[in-house]
């Protein structure tokens, strides 16, 4: 559950502290007050999408802080932040005016995305436009799997269904048209011809380019390395260093019979001489390749040619040789085509199978699970003012159904249906629904679904559009029923909703120096009274309005002691 929130400079609110606590928490206010900047605040500290225009006008930064306590995760496990010593778990968000964010876990900094998945196991906020969601019927297969709890199997049959779409894939490759086939034939062949006609060797490019710098300076080099060579060896009239050194070295072992000092220094210039000798083989060595014929220097230029085109063609040596394989390999299978095809679609076949028998796994775990569902949103619509209502699971069955067609999904296209009247025909949510019915069928899912999940934190926002008299009390009712198993936080505009609290928190606006200062104040019990008494009469509190808040206060206390 969360425990504190603290928010600064996020639109209209400069700086709010609010304690929660367990049980049903509401929040109420006039409208355009910053009811919903408190839920906004809640989504960003949850790894929910932010932006610049959340800071208040004239602030460099807005910042979200909450605690959140009694959390079982492997989130810190899984990415290596360190739990706090207390077990509660400290999260803050700050967002720049330029539109930066930084999320921090217990201190440490953590990307929006890891935030998200650690607020996936906080909150769960249902926002305003989530009864909406029910009119595309394209959600409510998933609405179904999350009832059911089938995300292993369903991703098992992914992977299934993948492995038939990439044999799919394969077949189309090479079910080419005659003269396609014969086209890429052609193209193949003379690429490969043009290889390795080339006789490419890797690393040639390079070695063939030092061979070519050296020849085009072998004038210059020849001179140094003729001049060097003299130096060592001597010429006709004078000796060289070599020869020099050996003399010197001579001399110095004679006299060191005489002087034990002169020794080192003769065994010094015995080194010496060995690396002048090495030094003038080496020289002699690399005058030898700067002998060359006329003739070599235009053969170079004429391979360096050919390495150029084939360069600009097919890359580096090394890639075109992965390329000359690559297209070696597509001819090979192109040519044995049919015996390819054959086996292809023998293995399409055998993945076909697979998949159609995960998917009707899928289709007979899912059937069983529509007929839970069913019955629970049924009993939940019961509690909510709508007794004659029928809520069905549609596969989509009968004579006009469409041939089963294997999705990412699988074969099931699903919808809901419903009746809120008894004896009429169940039909299309999106065509017969009202906005008060939207509101009431997207509460007894969340319910249902909520009883599955782990979710600490329930947070609706304004849940009780198009909703009034009865059917309000019904739903205040079921909020704090589901507030027994869990923390529920709410937006409300309805007395009979906010009524039910445990905790009621008013939202108010105020201008004062020509700017615009939200509030929020947790409500004592006459504070209470005058907000209920507000909502229900508006300006005009009167002390019968007074007295009917009390009572309706006291009617909402005895029912939670009732459920609890």
């Amino acid at each position: 559950m969360i425990r504190l929130l603290h928010i600064e400079n996020i639109a209209v609110i400069e700086k709010a502290d609010i304690e929660f606590f367990e049980g049903l928490s509401v929040l109420t206010g006039e409208t355009g007050a910053g009811k919903s900047i408190v839920i906004d605040a809640l989504n960003a500290v949850a790894g929910g999408r932010t932006s610049r225009e959340v800071v208040r006008t004239g602030a460099e930064f807005a910042s979200v802080t909450a605690v959140f306590s009694n959390i079982e995760t492997d989130w810190f496990e899984n990415t290596g932040v360190e739990r706090d010593e207390s077990g509660d778990i400290f999260i803050s968000r700050k967002i720049s005016s330029d539109g930066k964010s930084v999320c921090r876990v217990n201190g440490t900094p953590v990307p929006a995305s890891a935030l998200r998945d650690l607020g996936a196991a906080l909150i769960d906020i249902h926002g305003q436009n989530d009864g909406r969601k029910l009119l595309d019927e394209g959600a409510h297969l998933s609405y179904l799997d999350t009832f059911g709890g089938f995300g292993g199997q369903l991703e098992v049959y992914r992977e299934a269904y993948k492995k038939l779409k990439d044999k799919t894939g394969e077949i189309e490759k090479l079910s080419m048209d005659e003269s396609e086939r014969e086209r890429r034939i052609d193209t193949l062949r003379f690429q490969i011809g043009e290889i390795e006609s080339a006789k490419l060797r890797a690393g040639e490019m390079e070695e063939l380019s030092s061979r070519r710098d050296l020849l085009l300076n072998a004038s210059k080099l020849t001179d140094a390395v003729e001049t060097a060579f003299e130096a060592l060896y001597g010429g006709e009239d004078s000796a060289g260093a070599v020869a020099l050194i050996n003399n010197a070295q001579g001399e110095l072992e004679h006299a060191s019979r005489f002087s034990g000092g002169l020794k080192a220094l003769s065994e010094r210039l015995t080194d010496l001489s060995y690396s002048a000798q090495d030094i003038s083989d080496e020289l002699r060595d690399f005058r030898a390749q700067l002998d060359f014929s006329p003739m070599e220097l235009d053969e170079l230029d004429a391979r360096l040619d050919v390495l150029k085109r084939i360069g600009r063609k097919y890359g580096s040596e090394e890639q075109a040789l992965e390329f000359l394989e690559q297209s070696s390999n597509e001819l090979s299978d192109i040519e044995d085509g049919g015996n390819k095809l054959a086996k292809l679609e023998k293995e399409l076949a055998a993945c076909q199978k697979e998949a159609e028998k995960k998917a009707a796994e899928l289709t007979k775990l899912r059937k069983a699970a529509a007929l839970k569902l069913e019955q629970r949103v049924k009993d939940e619509l019961s509690g909510l003012s709508m007794p004659g209502v029928s809520f069905l699971v549609s596969f989509g069955e009968g004579e006009a159904a469409p041939e089963q067609k294997l999705t990412s999904t699988g074969f099931d296209e699903v919808c809901f249906l419903m009746s809120a009247n008894a004896g009429e025909t169940p039909g299309r949510i999106n065509r017969i629904a009202s906005g008060g019915e939207l509101a009431r069928i997207m509460l007894a899912l969340k319910n249902v679904l909520s009883s599955e999940q782990e979710t600490g934190t329930v947070v609706f926002d304004e849940v009780d559009s198009g909703v009034s008299g009865i059917a309000a009390q019904r739903v205040g009712e079921k909020l704090a029923t589901l507030a027994k198993q869990r923390q529920v936080l709410c937006v409300t505009h309805l007395p009979q909703i906010a009524a039910m609290a445990g905790t009621h928190f008013e939202i108010e606006k105020n201008v004062t120096g020509g700017r615009t200062y939200t509030q929020v104040t947790g409500l004592d019990y006459e504070g209470r009274k005058r907000e209920l008494a507000r909502l229900s009469g508006g300006e005009n509190i009167t002390e019968s309005a007074l007295n009917s808040a009390a009572e309706q206060l006291a009617a909402a206390e005895k029912f939670r002691l009732a459920i609890s």
